[in-house]
């Protein structure tokens, strides 16, 4: 059986890289709150392993509809079964999920070893995400498609480029969902300054990227094999202040549809066919696993190379070297009466809970 397991803290603790490293409370809540998640994808037989079973299985049971025997199981349970688990299935993985694994007594013939978890901690940095997309503009030269991003390794070359790029965005290497990133315009204010200094002590450098009038977030989601790298469908997703918000539940004509006001869709299908290529090259031999694509629609005001529409593609914002909310929605998206509504995560003060509703409210 495979071994499901939901670390949304994930992205932080790639950038600790601590196999100690404990999440902040926040992460440690989403964590049990959704600990769930995994039986919405995981096969017949399946583990999936939660804190509070009982809890799991009420939640569950809200999304499946499908007649799918998946089984929850505690810390106990998990340890109980590691001798017939054969397979793993992490969120993400990092150094931190590895030894929880370890802890309870998981094969580590089924773990990545530590120098491949090293190539894939290096993969997630931002600066992959940089030159994928710089391969890609050149593979594509197509003028709808924008997007720059450069890296600093100290603070001298991070203000030289900040004054060079003039309103910008400057991002940590690792960092989760709307975190790690602050907005500038051409100076750095004291507060930003020291904040990047002590990220550039702590990771080593700072990407800068223009500032893009954004219109439309969505992303793609990809799966990567011994088989090379492949298109699962489109994410269409929604953010405040950069903190992801929900998801559009649809199919993928509908998907489609929702960004034909901005794009063709002979662009969005050459897109996905060159970065299936360009990742393929990349990963082959250091990830197998699902990831996620981030990009978002741009106004053309400010950007020299943008076609009649008004709009243009940023084709790469992120690359995310693990599950993401938009493989939630994907297997949400099946359900026939869930299309047409949101997926939202929401936070009443105490817990996280994941609801769908209709789009109006």
């Amino acid at each position: 059986m495979t071994l499901h397991v939901f670390n949304p803290e994930h992205d932080i603790a790639l950038a600790y890289n601590n196999k100690h490293f404990t999440a902040p409370h926040a992460g440690r809540q989403l964590r049990h709150d959704l600990d769930y998640l995994p039986a919405l994808w995981a096969a017949e037989g399946d583990l999936v392993w939660v804190e509070n079973v009982a809890s799991a299985k009420a939640h569950a049971h809200r999304f499946m509809r499908d007649g799918r025997k998946v089984r929850f199981a505690d810390r106990n349970e998990v340890s109980r079964l590691a001798d017939r688990i054969s397979r793993v299935s992490p969120w993400g993985w990092d150094a931190a999920v590895k030894f929880q694994l370890e802890q309870l007594g998981i094969r580590r013939t089924l773990l990545p070893a530590d120098g491949l978890l090293d190539r894939i901690r290096n993969d997630s940095n931002r600066r992959f995400a940089s030159m994928v997309l710089t391969e890609l503009r050149s593979s594509m030269h197509d003028p709808i498609l924008t997007g720059a991003a450069c890296y600093a390794r100290g603070m001298e070359e991070l203000e030289q480029r900040v004054r060079e790029t003039g309103k910008a965005v400057i991002k940590a290497p690792w960092s989760s969902s709307g975190r790690g990133i602050r907005y500038v315009d051409t100076l750095l204010q004291p507060a930003v300054a020291a904040w990047s200094r002590k990220t550039i002590g702590r990771q080593g450098g700072m990407m800068v990227e223009p500032y893009y009038n954004k219109v439309k977030d969505f992303g793609m989601e990809f799966v990567s094999d011994a088989r090379g790298v492949h298109y699962a469908g489109l994410s269409v997703f929604h953010t405040v202040n950069g903190a992801y918000a929900g998801n559009s539940l649809a199919d993928e004509a509908g998907k489609r549809a929702m960004l034909s006001a901005y794009l063709p869709g002979s662009v969005l299908d050459k897109v996905a066919e060159t970065l299936e290529h360009l990742l393929a090259g990349r990963l082959q031999g250091i990830y197998q696993g699902v990831l996620g694509v981030d990009m978002m629609v741009v106004a053309k005001d400010g950007v020299p190379d943008g076609r009649e529409t008004g709009f243009c593609l940023h084709p790469v914002v992120e690359i995310n070297l693990r599950r993401t909310m938009g493989h939630v929605a994907l297997a949400l998206s099946a359900r026939q009466e869930l299309q047409d509504r949101m997926m939202r995560i929401d936070y009443d003060g105490s817990h996280y809970h994941l609801h769908t509703v209709h789009k109006d409210r």
